[in-house]
């Protein structure tokens, strides 16, 4: 999206109403599961305590609300989430799409119905901030959704912990990677939520990043059979555009995201829910009788 777009909100509005013209004339705009991928992830981290031993972790991304997604495929979508098996819910940016105005209502009453044992948590998206950062924070404080960008949540389970990490959208340059790093407790494993997949470039050279989750690329919305890639990558989206990565000794996790931005087409390509699963790389004393 081009800046003077941006700058220019009338221009924006004309452009959102187009879109909302094509979303509702699709013969196929209602949400279906046999639409969607949910992709199922198991990833091992050294140091990872027993009690967070098949902890799920449910990520959500790209949305794009207004954008061929409308507030009743949304609302379906997230009644189906509802159904899975999970213990938190991640959401990795990009809400809205060209305008935050008359969906913000909607977004709104669908991530406020999200279920999640184990909270919410939530970073931005290069949209998010060019559409309205301030509203998107505003709906992810009414929806219990904890704000990590460029924060950090130490989880518990029983007796062992969790590094839960967020950096802002490094498109617009709000990441702060050295905040992060001065909150976290290096006693414990640390994952990391960043819109941006290239950014595990960044994020990996630190060492004390054991997993990044993100999204962004949408998955270039084709992916080649076979060799499972992508010939589409973006800004921030051409080292790690889909799928699983080893960066360094970290390991990367780029989603095919929910929505699709300019063009709905996807190509061997469905939108994507996640769930990673995290396994323990310790070994457990079973005392004998």
């Amino acid at each position: 999206m081009k800046d003077e777009e941006i700058d220019h909100p009338q221009a924006m509005k004309i452009r959102q109403g187009i879109q909302d013209a094509m979303t509702y004339s699709l013969p196929d705009k209602n949400f279906s599961p046999k639409k969607i991928d949910v992709i199922e992830v198991d990833i091992e981290l050294d140091n990872l305590g027993w009690d967070f031993h098949n902890f799920r972790i449910l990520n959500l991304c790209d949305i794009h609300m207004g954008q061929w997604i409308n507030p009743e495929y949304l609302d379906d979508l997230i009644d189906y989430v509802n159904t899975l098996n999970y213990d938190i819910v991640t959401l990795t940016g990009d809400y809205v799409s060209y305008v935050i105005d008359g969906y913000d209502e909607a977004l709104k009453k669908s991530l406020g119905k999200l279920k999640s044992p184990g909270g919410k948590f939530g970073v931005l998206g290069n949209h998010d901030h060019w559409m309205g950062s301030d509203k998107i924070r505003e709906i992810f404080d009414q929806c219990d959704i904890v704000d990590l960008s460029n924060d950090v949540r130490l989880l518990s389970r029983g007796d062992d912990k969790l590094n839960l990490a967020g950096v802002d959208s490094c498109t617009v340059c709000a990441d702060n990677l050295d905040a992060v790093l001065a909150k976290l407790d290096d006693d414990y494993p640390t994952i990391l939520l960043a819109h941006e997949p290239d950014f595990a470039h960044e994020s990996s050279q630190t060492g004390r990043i054991d997993l990044q989750i993100s999204g962004h690329s949408h998955g270039g919305q084709l992916i080649i059979p076979i060799v499972e890639t992508t010939p589409f990558r973006g800004p921030n989206s051409t080292k790690y555009p889909v799928g699983l990565y080893k960066v360094g000794e970290m390991t990367q996790y780029t989603s095919k995201g929910l929505g699709t931005n300019s063009f709905r087409i996807r190509i061997n390509c469905k939108p994507e829910i996640t769930i990673i699963t995290l396994k323990t790389k310790n070994k457990q004393r079973i005392p004998v009788e």
